[in-house]
């Protein structure tokens, strides 16, 4: 059975993203792409809610064209175009990035659907509303949570509202140069 595996940057107290969504503190440089490079090479599906989605769909798709474009940018570009692109959302319904599929209700129905079909993982990156519901319906089963050196004090929170107990085992903890300290749990 497929897993979905949870990919977050998040502060030390704990957000995701500043009051305004902004995530203009996140460090990520080369040192870091190398693991999330692995962790993607093992999905062939991404999750995402319509915010972190628009903000994805207004870079990837052309994102290893650019005369600019970083290794990491080529090597992301073509997982991100090849993925299938899995949008909760209630409002949007079509994009042009091809291989997307919306998703407005029965969330729990079709992620379940989709961990019993062939293939590798599904990845949840960024969209903390998602992972909110998934956490509370216990949907996810390894957190890749990357700790970045500052306080926000004020935000959208990783874990908010989650209502019982998720107990976690610690598979791996990475520190990179840039401060950042990567976590990796799975689910008990």
């Amino acid at each position: 059975m497929r897993k979905v595996i949870l990919l977050m940057h998040v502060s030390l107290d704990g957000f995701v993203a500043g009051p305004k969504g902004e995530m203009d503190w996140i460090k990520v440089d080369e040192e870091l792409f190398e693991p999330i490079g692995k962790i993607t090479e093992d999905a062939d599906t991404v999750i995402y809610g319509r915010v972190t989605f628009q903000m994805m769909e207004s870079y990837w798709p052309t994102a290893a064209e650019k005369p600019n474009a970083t290794k990491h940018d080529i090597e992301h570009a073509r997982w991100e175009n090849k993925a299938l692109k899995v949008v909760f959302s209630k409002t949007m319904t079509h994009s042009d990035w091809h291989n997307t599929r919306f998703i407005s209700e029965h969330l729990e129905e079709e992620i379940l659907n989709l961990k019993q079909q062939s293939g590798k993982n599904l990845l949840l990156i960024g969209s903390p509303q998602i992972a909110h519901t998934f956490m509370q319906l216990d949907l996810i089963h390894e957190y890749y949570i990357y700790l970045n050196p500052i306080i926000l004090d004020k935000g959208i929170k990783l874990f908010d509202d989650v209502q019982h107990r998720i107990k976690l085992n610690l598979l791996d903890v990475m520190n990179f140069k840039s401060g950042v300290v990567g976590l990796h749990y799975e689910r008990q």
